[in-house]
């Protein structure tokens, strides 16, 4: 677990739900979106955690949701296969099986949530559907010993941008979003205007490193209004702008140009945060998905977290993406709880449907 300096962890507030500590073997399935993904778990022991990706996908520069959810149907059961294998367990020593049932794409979700059931039923197991972002809120609280509520988590992913406080495990309130794309989409839409390969995001954040992140003045929206949304479409739109006023950039003109692009998504990020975890009281903050693996965010959040005297908290490198093992760590949690999904359970791809939040 990466931290940054803090104070020590303090408990939760008194009457606070703690999570149920749990020792059960659950195999998590996770088809969101474009990652064909299955992990299992012993209580809060990741033992495999196999994540095909879909390359299907990199020629049309984003995610097809029709080729999604069939590339689901060919990959889902040899990741299934696999990630027993990796565990070296078999369905004899399976307590329970999670899966994402939303937010999400509605015919990936479908994929995902008809094999649980049906693996369900031919193993007998217990099933259980589990929200995505909560999946990635547990890739750090089911990882670290240490880490407890209260605290602020941004799940930062090509999905989603949400800013949570985190009462509690099952308590959770959104003190803020994007209002359009998501940080990861922009990071993607910016590596197809900067020509550089999908999925963009990594491929920004290594050009970053070669450039000067103060060489392009592009716009952070709603950095200085009061509230914690976001808003990264106009940036987006700024870069394409630059591009066409600028043509035939030279290679460090390019790096410069990403490294701006990467800061200006950065400060929006970690400022909205740092004035959420403010806002809220809370004494840490946990930044997640698959945004959360940009070095530049990383750097800026261990900086001024320290500053502020909060601790800070990544997931392990390869529980930052979406992955079949956070949903099974959350999943073991409310199993143990007695949860369980019935028959009827239905996919639910909108994120406002699952009533998810506590009001705020």
């Amino acid at each position: 677990m990466t931290r940054a300096p803090g104070p020590p962890t303090a408990p939760g507030p008194p009457g606070a739900p703690r999570a149920a500590r749990t020792s059960l073997t659950v195999l998590g399935i996770e088809t969101s979106c474009d990652d064909t993904a299955v992990g299992v778990v012993r209580g809060r022991q990741v033992l495999s955690n196999v994540t095909s990706a879909q390359p299907v996908h990199w020629e049309y520069g984003g995610v097809v949701p029709e080729l999604a959810s069939r590339a689901h149907l060919e990959l889902l059961l040899p990741a299934l296969d696999a990630a027993l294998a990796q565990a070296r367990a078999d369905w004899a020593a399976v307590d329970g099986i999670a899966v994402t049932r939303g937010p999400g794409l509605v015919g990936s979700l479908i994929v995902g949530v008809s094999t649980a059931r049906a693996l369900a039923l031919a193993h007998g197991k217990d099933w259980l559907g589990v929200n995505h972002l909560e999946g990635h809120v547990w890739s750090v609280w089911g990882t670290d010993p240490g880490w407890a509520a209260p605290c602020v988590c941004l799940v930062a992913s090509g999905g989603h941008t949400e800013l949570l406080h985190v009462l509690g495990f099952g308590r959770y309130r959104l003190l803020g979003s994007t209002r359009d794309d998501a940080a990861g989409e922009a990071f993607d839409k910016a590596a197809q205007l900067l020509d550089l390969p999908y999925p963009g995001g990594p491929e920004v954040d290594r050009l970053a490193r070669q450039g000067d992140p103060r060489a392009v003045n592009l716009p952070r929206a709603l950095l200085r209004e009061p509230g914690f949304e976001m808003s990264f479409s106009g940036l987006k739109t700024a870069l394409r702008l630059f591009l066409e006023r600028n043509p035939g950039l030279s290679a460090q003109g390019r790096a410069d140009l990403a490294a701006s692009f990467e800061a200006a998504v950065v400060d929006v990020l970690t400022a909205k945060t740092l004035a959420a975890a403010a806002h809220a009281g809370a004494p840490r903050i946990a930044v997640t998905g698959g945004v959360s693996l940009n070095t530049g965010l990383r750097e800026a959040f261990a900086r001024r977290a320290a500053a502020q005297g909060l601790q800070l908290a990544f997931p392990p490198p390869a529980l930052c993406g979406d992955n079949g093992a956070m949903i099974a760590l959350a999943g073991a949690e409310r199993l143990a709880a007695g949860e369980r999904s019935g028959d009827a359970t239905s996919v639910e791809p909108s994120l406002d449907e699952m009533g998810f939040f506590e009001p705020v």
